[in-house]
């Protein structure tokens, strides 16, 4: 199944890179008979590769039969930024992602982004869920803030 996964990701990355507008329509169902699957293992696949801290939005597209939005978000500091402060509780895995999208966009520095997967690793917290990921989100959030701030600004 793995390999059906990779296959799904690879072709919707494919349909992004060359849509225009950052966007694509797609219809589970189509994707579905195209991949000779179910329509839950398109659902599965955008919903564990294409999340909003792997720089992706999933957008359900009302009646249309399944008709779905996957939007490729901008790396940039507002967008990042946006992406952390909507979560309220973050798990270690999300974080990580979030954290490496800022890292590859060049918003945060490698020393920047390892010193904050460090802080924000579950052996570190040392308090058990659901506590942990609420702490992770809200220590994710003051770390961003910080560093993206630009110079001199409070």
């Amino acid at each position: 199944m793995a390999r059906l996964s990779d296959a799904i990701e690879r072709y919707l990355r494919e349909l992004l890179e060359r849509a225009p507008d950052g966007y694509v329509d797609i219809q589970r169902s189509t994707l579905a008979e195209r991949f000779d699957c179910v329509p839950s293992q398109i659902t599965y696949v955008l919903v564990t590769r294409f999340s909003v801290d792997r720089g992706y939005l999933v957008e359900g597209r009302r009646g249309g039969g399944g008709g779905i939005r996957l939007v490729q978000l901008r790396t940039d500091v507002a967008g990042l930024y946006q992406a952390a402060s909507e979560t309220e509780a973050i798990d270690q895995v999300r974080a990580t992602q979030l954290l490496k999208r800022a890292r590859e966009a060049g918003l945060l520095t490698s020393r920047e982004a390892d010193m904050a997967e460090a802080v924000l690793r579950r052996e570190v917290l040392g308090i058990e869920l659901p506590e942990r990921d609420a702490l992770r989100g809200r220590l994710l959030r003051a770390m961003l803030t910080t560093i993206l701030r630009p110079e001199g600004a409070y």
